[in-house]
């Protein structure tokens, strides 16, 4: 196993937009071809966009993008400059008189973060495209990474910043790669360690504390929990894999965020994975499921480790 650059998929390309002064973005990964796709959403809270076309029993087979995203439910707007700017390249479903361009999406809530009116729209989205190839995408306070936060069931005072994270790797000629942008309630975890990365603060904020320690301690309360959370992850594979497959994929890859999120998948989070498969090698299906919840975990911990301090809100590198 050698780790690559995400840019070394063939046919993908990922880009990201943000305002830095709202504290939000959003993160595209493209695929004008069209992809294979699969999805598997477990958190409580989720808002997403072209869901249901991913069911193996829907007529559409493959996709030309993801859209990942701030802004809660306003965040879905990004995806239609994807749209826009997939219909100007004329790719996309070809319905007789035109194309449309199949754009599945997902948004996390950072409005608490900066300014709550600033959220990614149709504009953002295409410059998202505009940004996607050429260069490596950045990580952390970028794209949809860039208001994420952790650590929030004492609410905003003792959470945490968090960020985007990718992370790709190839075993023979199977690529996988993960994208994700970590907002959850719960704690990011070193997946080799078990060490807290980010996460909630001990009360003088000089230390880390543990989610799960401080719930189990309220176990017999009914607190009124921050609701503004959710981990918008895509596995980027060029796997030959059916739709039914793409879906089983996404919901295997949900074991990389329980490796590294504590707790995860809360009714509070919106905890969304996506697959896209570009077609190009035969693989054992098993065997990439392993892989993917390898490194979709490894993403997160990158997320975790590449954001930095902003918005009144301390980085994991402060605690190194």
């Amino acid at each position: 196993m050698r780790e690559i650059k995400i840019s070394e998929i063939n046919g993908i390309k990922v880009g990201n937009a943000q305002n830095f002064e709202g504290a939000t973005g959003c993160t595209v990964i493209i695929c004008e071809k069209g992809a294979w796709a699969g999805v598997d959403v477990r958190g409580g809270g989720p808002a997403s966009r072209e869901t249901e076309l991913l069911k193996p029993v829907n007529l559409v087979e493959q996709i030309h993008a993801v859209m990942l995203s701030g802004g809660s439910a306003y965040g879905l707007d990004a995806g239609s400059g994807a749209m826009e700017y997939l219909e100007e390249k004329g790719v996309g479903f070809d319905v007789g008189v035109g194309v449309v361009p199949i754009v599945c999406g997902a948004s996390l809530f950072d409005l608490v973060v900066g300014d709550p009116k600033c959220r990614p729209d149709k504009a953002m989205g295409y410059e998202a495209c505009k940004n996607a190839g050429g260069v490596e995408p950045e990580e952390g306070n970028f794209g949809a990474g860039t208001g994420a936060s952790v650590g929030k069931f004492l609410g905003i005072e003792r959470m945490m910043k968090c960020g985007l994270g990718i992370y790709a790797v190839q075993i023979g000629n199977v690529q996988c790669a993960a994208v994700v942008a970590v907002n959850g309630l719960g704690d990011v975890v070193d997946v080799d360690t078990g060490k807290r990365i980010a996460g909630i603060l001990s009360e003088d904020k000089l230390e880390l504390s543990s989610t799960e320690e401080i719930m189990f301690e309220e176990i017999d309360q009914n607190r009124n929990v921050f609701s503004g959370n959710t981990t918008l992850g895509c596995i980027i594979t060029n796997a030959k894999l059916t739709k039914s497959q793409a879906n089983k994929l996404a919901s295997i890859a949900h074991n990389g965020y329980a490796r590294a999120i504590r707790p995860v998948h809360t009714s509070v989070d919106g905890d969304t994975i996506f697959v896209m498969a570009t077609g190009e090698v035969e693989v054992g299906v098993d065997a990439l499921g392993a892989l993917a919840t390898d490194v979709m975990s490894r993403a997160i911990n990158r997320a975790a480790r590449e954001a930095k301090s902003a918005y009144g809100l301390k980085g994991a590198k402060e605690f190194e």
